[in-house]
């Protein structure tokens, strides 16, 4: 599709070593490439198939920071990314981004702290805010339309209600030309209108209906019969 930023990737496996952890995530090793087709991809699946890794990869290539940020972040409080960055050819379309950012939940106090040397005076930092608070005020302050956006688990600090508040800012923003490339397990961002939702379970990354997400059964197996599922849960 030539109105998104990036259309996709490939792997070229040759580029990275044969003892590399990246052959042990089986959804990883299987993947040669994807395309993307709408303005708002979503990754879903249980802890460890590789969501982050991928994504990590692509924000790597696309010329973000590791731990997160916008493209002027340049810092490394840990360097624990993968070799995967190396081997990704991304497959750009017409168009460029004018703006973009990596949100990366697992290292945002990192970028929180170093947002402090690229402040001017007088602005509101990060760290003055609630954990939440700071989060959604990354998604209002920095996303914009015609920007390219990578956003790893960013319900992590977030009450549900925000959670609505950031479906709605990415929404609006993909209408007005923005892409995202989100990892989550929020079944309310899971929820964001027209995405194309990937899922990582069963060993192979395949499109997956809303509906037949891991995280909406198990959310609604548990709302709608909780009782049941703590009985059973609590007695093995």
């Amino acid at each position: 599709m030539n109105g998104l930023f990036l259309r996709g990737f490939r792997i070229n496996w040759s580029l990275i070593p044969e003892d590399d952890y990246l052959r042990d995530i089986g959804t990883v090793r299987k993947l040669d490439g994807l395309i993307f087709q709408k303005p708002v991809t979503i990754f879903t699946g249980e802890n460890g198939t590789g969501k982050s890794t991928i994504l990590e990869a692509l924000a790597v290539a696309a010329g973000f920071n590791p731990e997160g940020g916008s493209r002027n972040y340049r810092f490394s409080t840990y360097d624990s990314h993968s070799s995967l960055c190396d081997a990704i050819r991304l497959i750009r379309g017409s168009r460029r981004e004018v703006w973009g950012y990596f949100l990366r939940a697992e290292s945002f106090y990192n970028v929180a702290t170093k947002e402090t040397d690229y402040a001017r005076p007088g602005d509101e930092l990060l760290h003055e805010k609630s954990h939440g608070e700071s989060f959604l005020s990354v998604v209002q302050r920095y996303i914009q339309p015609n920007g390219l956006y990578l956003l790893d688990e960013p319900e992590a600090a977030l009450s549900p209600q925000m959670q609505l508040t950031v479906l709605a800012e990415i929404w609006e923003c993909a209408q007005r030309g923005a892409q995202f490339i989100i990892a989550t397990h929020s079944p309310v961002l899971l929820g964001i209108p027209d995405a194309e939702i990937l899922s990582f379970d069963g060993g192979e990354i395949h499109p997956c209906a809303y509906e037949n997400t891991q995280v909406y059964r198990i959310v609604k197996m548990f709302v709608t019969d909780r009782g049941r599922i703590l009985k059973d849960l609590l007695e093995e």
